[in-house]
């Protein structure tokens, strides 16, 4: 049996879509999934780079697919009604729901659907107590520990390669966003291309010809 680690943040909508998609995605094989909630902010940090929503036209552009993504897909999605919001909350709830910094399935759908189905405000004062009191988590979120293991959490996946979500980590190799679950499977069917010297290590050795962002 594989095991997926499977890297989240309910910020994003592509990690909604690939949470409710993997079941059919790798319907047949034998695996388990290790849920973990990251800080997608903390990955863009330590990469330097933008969040999707920070560049305005980029901003239009992933809401539109987003949405487009769940009508094609069957999977009920509408855009909060603000976007981006503070995560934090969510993910230390998930966290609060499990051990050592995973979470389980359930509590990740609840939070996922929480943010991305009905259109509402996430932030809601009285939604969030909802959600709250419906996972009736062991620990609480302002708990020291749990704080802690969302910032392992993040730690970890960027040790591991992880510069957005989902990305989801098996046999040390690391798969990105909701158009990698195809690939995802051929990995764990065996296909040859991912053996060593095949093209998953081959691709990664194409030099660099231009570095825009060097000095001189």
């Amino acid at each position: 049996m594989k095991h997926i680690t499977f890297y989240l943040d309910f910020i994003s909508p592509y990690a909604f879509l690939a949470f409710e998609r993997l079941p059919e995605a790798l319907q047949g094989l034998s695996y388990e999934v290790e849920y973990r909630p990251v800080l997608f902010a903390g990955l863009l940090k330590h990469h330097g780079q933008l969040g999707p929503a920070e560049i305005a036209t980029k901003r239009d552009w992933t809401y539109r697919q987003a949405e487009w993504l769940g009508h094609t897909l069957g999977i009920p999605l509408r855009m909060p009604a603000v976007h981006p919001f503070n995560p934090l909350a969510l993910l230390r709830l998930a966290i609060a729901c499990g051990s050592g910094g995973a979470s389980n399935r359930f509590a990740c759908e609840t939070l996922f659907r929480h943010v991305w189905q009905g259109g509402a405000d996430v932030s809601d004062a009285a939604r969030m107590q909802a959600v709250q009191q419906a996972l009736n988590p062991a620990r609480g979120i302002a708990d020291e520990a749990v704080k802690a293991e969302l910032k392992s959490n993040t730690e970890q996946a960027i040790a591991q390669g992880a510069f957005g979500v989902p990305a989801l980590l098996v046999d040390g190799k690391m798969f990105w966003g909701l158009d990698a679950l195809p690939m995802l499977r051929a990995c764990l069917e065996g296909d040859a291309w991912f053996q060593s010297g095949g093209g998953w290590d081959t691709a990664a050795q194409v030099g660099a010809g231009v570095d825009r962002l060097a000095k001189g």
